[in-house]
């Protein structure tokens, strides 16, 4: 009995060990490929990793995270706002989403496979031995139409690993990341996987949008989930529900609405309680939810999302 709870205790923090050593390593990626020193995506995602460490049990702070000294100082040098601010405000997405971004400005929107071969080479490190932390799992783009000239836009399934660090960062990024429309979609069936009864604020994406998701693992194309296909009206086969906004397609959709105005205009929510009165009530159920989660994690938030600047 006493051995079978050792054993349990070592694979414990074998597996709490992989979040130090996937967080090491994205930073240490992330400043390798930052063209320029100070950068805000690596100001950005110190602040988020750091704060996902803080929440886990245990808690990971961000000398255990960065254990080596000449890099620790650094990084406090050159990003100061994160080691001050990760225990009091919220990021407003997860740790990938920055690379991701670092990588379409290194490599250009344009060039789709050298973006997701990139983005794969690093997932597949941190996957390594299993672990799942500070992972996604897919990347999703989204076009406007399906001309192959047009722009891409890139999303990636949320890098948290269990429950509550998940629900906390969607509600994050509906409350202070994504476009309106698409924070709306995710609201109404936030946090429970059942539309309020109150709100529909789904849209349904044009025929013409391309929104193709991938896996990270493989490469191969993934059909949408059933979230997506509720939440965008996107077509899929698919029964699966993954828990709302965590799929890659609710990042990249997002990210096409906010440049693609014709197209935005075109996915309006159309449902009769889609008004302003109702998407409020709908935020502040969200928000409640989100305080009552940082809560049970002991995180004492100062009502801030948290803007990275250098």
């Amino acid at each position: 009995m006493a051995e079978r709870r050792m054993m349990r205790e070592e694979e414990f923090l074998i597996q709490e060990d992989h979040f130090r050593r996937n967080a090491f390593l994205i930073i240490s990626e992330m400043v390798k490929m930052s063209p320029k020193h100070p950068s805000v995506l690596v100001d950005e995602i110190l602040h988020s990793i750091f704060f996902l460490g803080h929440i886990k049990t245990p808690q990971y702070s961000p000398k255990d995270i960065v254990s080596d000294d000449n890099m620790l100082n650094l990084l406090k040098g050159r990003y100061p706002q994160p080691f001050k601010l990760f225990s009091s405000e919220l990021p407003k997405r997860s740790p990938i989403s920055c690379v991701l971004d670092m990588i379409v400005h290194l490599m250009g929107q344009e060039n789709e496979d050298t973006i997701i071969e990139e983005l794969q080479k690093l997932i597949r490190q941190l996957k390594e031995d299993e672990a799942k932390d500070l992972v996604s799992s897919t990347i999703c783009v989204s076009q406007k139409n399906k001309d192959p000239n047009s722009d891409r836009y890139y999303g990636v399934s949320m890098s948290t690993s269990g429950r509550d660090p998940g629900r906390i960062m969607i509600a994050a990024s509906c409350l202070s990341a994504w476009d309106s429309y698409v924070a709306g979609a995710v609201m109404t069936y936030y946090p429970k996987k059942t539309q309020k009864p109150y709100f529909d604020g789904t849209i349904k994406l044009p025929e013409q949008v391309r929104c193709q998701a991938f896996s990270l693992s493989d490469l191969r194309e993934m059909p949408p989930c059933r979230s997506c296909g509720n939440l965008f009206g996107l077509t899929t086969s698919e029964n699966r529900e993954w828990p709302y906004g965590h799929c890659a397609e609710a990042e990249s959709v997002s990210n096409l609405l906010k440049y693609e105005k014709e197209v935005r205009e075109q996915a309006q929510p159309k449902s009769k309680t889609a008004t302003d009165e109702n998407r409020k009530k709908a935020q502040e159920s969200v928000l409640k939810e989100l305080t009552n989660l940082l809560k049970m994690q002991k995180f004492t938030w100062d009502k801030h999302f948290y803007t990275p600047q250098v």
